[in-house]
């Protein structure tokens, strides 16, 4: 599949995460293992996907090291897709997407929310800063700036980034 990112964005991290789990039923897949699904037909079945589109996102989600394929039966063979290391690293994006989505909806109107396993009480999921604990969805007080590894375009980038609006 050719790449969608624009060559000036190759560096961008946000950028080449789209590249890998942008695509619409990428995500769906993703969370269908998050949620224990592991077969092809499991997968199909949940999301109503036909054959072909499901066997081309999961061979791009083995290529990507997102899900490992392995064989769970032997005659006829038969596979199941697990999620791997880095897979499961990206359940904190599905949690944080899931919870943008609710916060849109009344309580009524949610058909999926996030509950604490042992207590069952629902939990409200947010992006907090690791050393601090502080929320990062102020974008006043947490930007981003070029990194280390930034090229010359990157950080000119963040060297003539716009100011911030002010609030009214």
């Amino acid at each position: 599949m050719a790449s969608r990112i624009r060559l000036e964005d190759r560096e961008c991290p946000l950028s080449t995460t789209v590249e890998h789990v942008g695509e619409w039923w990428t995500l769906l897949i993703l969370h269908d293992a998050f949620d224990g699904y592991t077969r092809f037909d499991q997968f199909q079945e949940s999301m109503g996907i036909s054959s072909s589109m499901l066997t081309t996102r999961l061979k791009t989600l083995v290529a990507d090291g997102l899900l490992e394929r392995r064989p769970y039966q032997t005659n006829p063979v038969r596979h199941e897709y697990v999620l791997t290391e880095l897979g499961r690293s990206l359940r904190p994006v599905i949690v944080a997407l899931a919870a943008w989505g609710n916060s849109r909806l009344t309580p009524a109107e949610r058909s999926m929310i996030l509950v604490d396993a042992h207590s069952g009480e629902e939990v409200e999921p947010v992006v907090v800063d690791a050393k601090t604990g502080r929320r990062l969805d102020d974008s006043d007080t947490y930007v981003f700036t070029a990194g280390p590894a930034a090229s010359a375009g990157m950080r000119h980038r963040y060297a003539t980034r716009p100011a911030a609006p002010a609030e009214a």
